[in-house]
């Protein structure tokens, strides 16, 4: 299905697509999918006028966890949610414990009410390349989610794609050698390009960052003029902590500078020498990764993509372990915002 037969797809046509129509027990709330073999997201609309998702959600949490493992990616769609707050109550009442703040930050984006975020602020014509939500940090968010308050006039959408499906994708022998070295992560602030170390660990005061980098096995590095060189090892393949299953969960091509757009990518190299890189990925041994390798992942994600447009009032939630996202270009305001919840940490799946 290309994107123009996608943009197509809307509230009346959804029931034309979708694989099953099922009504909840109260007969609130339909269910379905936006194509036969599209699985992901699972497309949850009010089955009467008014339904109010908030209270219903209340009222069916057991639920909504157990769809979200079954079905990995959940979108409420025709249930009117317009505002920061109503988003932040959905949240609390899909989840255990309260929203979670966006730490050791990668991407710009600012806070808009409480732990509600916009989503990346990189300009529109970028695109984002498909990730899990901060794979390079040793605590991170099992759920995330997803509002659009505003659709952009041209894309803008939100790619997703399942995790596990990518594992599976890529040849055992990249998956092996990856599961043994792991990833690294090298970042660069302050050398005018990308965030700046104030910025990502939201302090001023040097002694925060060390202690926060000790306390996150982050190897750190002054550099001359206030500047900052971070390193850490993460796993690239994990086990979901429920189901079990393998998962392709890191930002190993994401991070890398071949994955950048030619323009930046290009700009970057005539400015900087390789160790000084915003960031960039290796091994977990420090050696290269190959560009045969990241060029199967990159293939990976892209085979197992799934883009549906935003409709105004929408929610995604994604299960972070189970389901990456990314965002397209777009022209015309977009309003998409975010909240993270759950924390989890690589030392707990041991």
């Amino acid at each position: 299905m290309n994107n123009s037969e996608l943009d197509k797809l809307g509230l009346k046509n959804i029931a034309k697509n979708r694989k099953s129509i099922k009504l909840s027990p109260n007969q609130l709330i339909s269910k379905g999918y936006f194509a036969e073999k599209q699985l992901i997201p699972l497309v949850i609309q009010p089955a009467i006028p008014n339904v109010n998702l908030l209270e219903w959600t209340t009222k069916n949490q057991e639920t909504i966890q157990a769809m979200l493992i079954k079905h990995k990616a959940l979108l409420f769609r025709g249930f009117d949610i317009n505002s920061p707050t109503q988003l932040d109550k959905f949240i609390q009442a899909t989840s255990i414990g309260e929203p979670i703040s966006y730490n050791d930050r990668s991407s710009p984006r600012h806070e808009i009410s409480g732990k509600i975020y916009t989503s990346t602020d990189y300009p529109a014509e970028q695109s984002i390349f498909l990730h899990n939500e901060s794979t390079y940090c040793l605590t991170w968010a099992q759920k995330i989610y997803f509002c659009c308050l505003q659709p952009a006039q041209q894309g803008g959408e939100t790619p997703i794609a399942d995790s596990h499906k990518i594992f599976e994708r890529i040849s055992p022998q990249i998956r092996d050698k990856f599961i043994a070295k792991q990833v690294l992560y090298v970042r660069n602030y302050n050398d005018g390009f990308g965030l700046p170390w104030q910025n990502v660990f939201q302090t001023s005061d040097k002694a925060v960052v060390e202690e926060y980098c000790r306390e996150n096995a982050i190897e750190f590095e002054w550099k001359k003029g206030n500047r900052l060189r971070t390193k850490q090892i993460r796993p690239a393949v994990i086990q979901h902590p429920i189901t079990g299953v393998n998962v392709w969960f890191n930002h190993a091509a994401f991070f890398h500078v071949t994955t950048l757009e030619p323009k930046i990518y290009n700009a970057l190299l005539a400015e900087f020498s390789e160790a000084d890189l915003p960031h960039n990925t290796y091994y977990g041994d420090g050696s290269p990764i190959e560009a045969e390798v990241l060029i199967e992942i990159r293939a990976a994600y892209a085979q197992e993509t799934v883009v549906f447009p935003w409709q105004a009032g929408d929610i995604l939630l994604l299960d972070n372990v189970q389901v990456a996202h990314g965002r397209k270009p777009f022209k015309g305001n977009r309003k998409v915002i975010v909240g993270m919840s759950e924390p989890r940490s690589y030392e707990n799946l041991k």
